[in-house]
């Protein structure tokens, strides 16, 4: 962790500079009959998981190029994520990935008291082969036409669940990359009946007061069909499943034109929208920095979860889920994390009344504009002060910069090799 003199010292040099962006927003929100404390009141209780693999170097399909100090294991992860908290008070709880996680609960539990975190959603792994596995994943796992290697994907599925109620967490995220390649390779319909088949086993395993989100990608590893493509195939699966079965929207598991904002508002309607993946992307799950490439479209997005949380039972699941190549883990992560918060204050800020007689009246120009009025302004000084009086870093990057951390974990943890490919 961060020592905190040196968090102290980053902010008192920025504090005077805050406190004069703070107080010339708060007379400007005030204007437009807007509370600067009620809406950093509710940025502050705002918070995004952190998923563990986020803090490894990721890669692409010909290389990774690991940087210094990668994580070892899952609790090197844990002491990287906790520092992202610690510097951004915006990420209070981790998301493990099972196997590569895998370690007793009770050890689990004491680093994450340790480095202040709890843990969030179970993910569990039938996309990858591991060294001990009986049974191959190449032509699927769910779905898979072999009755055993189903059966392999489905025990594994209920080990994460079970490892998960020892640490605290509530649901189970299930990502399949089961599909086929060539034309004729597959019946479509009977591999989906497969598919809901073994889901539903998983589904039944879930204690209750869990939930099981599916997640959909339109493509990869299986390029010519997906068995989990889009939203209408997940909201199929959480129908057929059950109540606690909802779709979790990764937002780079889309093709470029697809509205996004407008699956998260069908999703809300019938009540089965469980959560999210946040990154973006240029051409389909490039898994780049949240916000990096349209911000709008984030925003947007918290548009319609703004619209929606004035239901009680609307309470879906936040996760970043990006890949680092060229940065630095921790910061790009910190920076998203950030960003998440920002679209947050920013869909907060929409005048609401005013947006629903602009569309009842259906003046569009006036309409958009509301929802720009909100998007332009500027709530970094909000961001900021919601970090600075709950301990964090008014400039978290910066900070970390200034800890020299990434040096000393670089210090004593060995250098990874960056031969093979994949992302990881």
């Amino acid at each position: 962790m961060i020592k905190s003199d040196i968090i102290a010292q980053a902010n008192d040099a920025a504090s005077a500079k805050l406190n004069a962006d703070y107080d010339q927003l708060g007379a400007h929100l005030d204007r437009r009959g807007i509370d600067i404390a009620a809406i950093k009141t509710k940025v502050a209780k705002y918070g995004v998981a952190v998923p563990s693999w986020g803090v490894g170097t990721g890669g692409t399909r010909f290389a990774r190029f690991p940087g210094a100090g990668e994580p070892r294991h899952v609790f090197d992860k844990l002491d990287d994520c906790g520092v992202i908290q610690q510097l951004t008070r915006a990420t209070p709880s981790v998301s493990l990935h099972i196997p590569w996680d895998t370690q007793p609960a009770a050890d689990l539990n004491s680093k994450a008291e340790e480095v202040g975190l709890v843990f969030d959603t179970m993910n569990s792994n039938t996309f990858q082969d591991q060294l001990d596995q009986e049974h191959s994943y190449k032509f699927g796992s769910l779905s898979h036409t072999d009755a055993a290697t189903r059966q392999q994907a489905v025990d594994h599925n209920i080990a994460c669940i079970e490892l998960g109620q020892a640490i605290g967490s509530k649901a189970l995220t299930i990502w399949v990359g089961d599909g086929s390649n060539f034309p004729g390779q597959t019946n479509f319909t009977r591999q989906f009946e497969r598919y809901l088949d073994a889901a539903k086993q998983v589904y039944t395993a879930l204690p209750d007061d869990w939930t099981l989100l599916t997640e959909h990608k339109m493509y990869e590893p299986a390029f010519y069909s997906t068995v989990v493509q889009d939203w209408g195939t997940n909201l199929l699966i959480a129908q057929q499943m059950g109540d606690k079965a909802k779709c979790l929207v990764d937002l780079g598991h889309h093709a470029p034109n697809v509205n996004i904002e407008m699956i998260v508002a069908r999703l809300t309607q019938f009540g089965k929208l469980g959560g999210f993946h946040f990154n973006d992307s240029k051409y389909g799950d490039d898994d780049l920095d949240t916000g990096s490439i349209d911000p709008y479209r984030l925003f947007l997005v918290f548009n319609e979860l703004v619209e929606a949380e004035s239901n009680p039972d609307f309470n879906p699941m936040h996760m970043l889920d990006q890949s680092h190549n060229v940065t630095d883990p921790i910061e790009s992560l910190m920076v998203s994390a950030t960003e998440v918060q920002r679209a947050y204050a920013q869909a907060l800020l929409v005048d609401r009344t005013a947006l629903e007689g602009f569309q009842d009246t259906n003046d569009a120009l006036m309409a958009t504009t509301t929802l720009k009025h909100g998007f332009r302004t500027d709530v970094e000084p909000i961001l900021a002060m919601a970090r600075f009086e709950s301990g964090g870093a008014i400039d978290p990057v910066a900070a970390y910069r200034a800890s020299g951390y990434r040096a000393k974990v670089a210090s004593e943890r060995p250098a990874v090799s960056g031969v093979g490919g994949g992302i990881v």
